[in-house]
């Protein structure tokens, strides 16, 4: 996955129009993703490590077909699930009910699947009340309850999970593994970035090492845990 980044800052969009039909503006290339190759299987949680900026994001968004490959291909198998960033697909001026309905029309459920699924997506959110309150009023744990129930009301044939599960309350991240361990026994694939290496270490069978877009390391979670420790030292 490569982007075009101008080498200057340029601080405002006017200014960067003005210097780009002048053509003054200088870009440098930048490989956000540099010959990734991997595959997750069927009924497998696989981990990504990596620092902030290693390419673990950009390569679920790729997966999940946000992006567009520059080079190469990516090649997935069912329905997939995303929960790429907290309160993606959420509108902040909408109450909970509401944005329900929007995030799951953005997930491809019909309107019907959605009413059906209703009454579960609220129980296992535990928002009460606070379904009827404005997204705006929600604290970041409650986002996250709202997005990982609405995105896991149906059973995904790939569920992408960016650091979701690092807020919130204990009780509630249990729960939520307790859902991806079932969705992974019913031969889910899933996808899971966390700086949280003991979460790694317990959900993944694989894990991978990604730095500055190059995987370092594949395998068992806790030797690539191990690497890339050693490689931060």
């Amino acid at each position: 996955m490569r982007y075009h980044v101008p080498s200057e800052r340029i601080g405002t969009f006017k200014e960067y129009m003005i210097r780009a039909i002048q053509r003054q503006i200088k870009m440098r290339t930048f490989w956000a993703l540099n010959d990734v190759s991997l595959e997750v299987n069927r009924g497998e949680v696989f981990g990504l490590v990596g620092n902030n900026g290693a390419g673990k994001s950009t390569l679920l968004k790729v997966v999940a077909r946000v992006l567009r490959p520059t080079k190469g291909r990516v090649v997935v198998w069912g329905r997939v699930a995303p929960l790429l960033e907290l309160g993606a697909g959420f509108h902040p001026e909408l109450t909970g009910k509401e944005n329900i309905f929007l995030n799951s029309a953005l997930l491809g459920f019909t309107h019907r699947e959605t009413l059906e699924k209703y009454d579960q997506i609220v129980e296992f959110s535990e928002l009460g009340d606070f379904i009827n309150a404005p997204i705006r009023t929600y604290s970041s744990g409650m986002y996250a309850r709202l997005g990982f129930s609405v995105a896991t009301s149906s059973e995904p044939d790939v569920l992408i999970v960016d650091e979701i599960l690092g807020v919130g309350d204990e009780s509630f991240r249990q729960k939520c593994q307790t859902r991806i361990e079932t969705f992974r026994q019913r031969g889910a694939a899933i996808l899971l970035v966390s700086h949280d290496m003991p979460t790694i270490q317990k959900m993944c069978q694989r894990a991978a090492w990604l730095d500055h877009g190059v995987l370092k390391a594949i395998g068992e979670p806790e030797r690539v845990i191990q690497i890339y420790r050693q490689g931060q030292e």
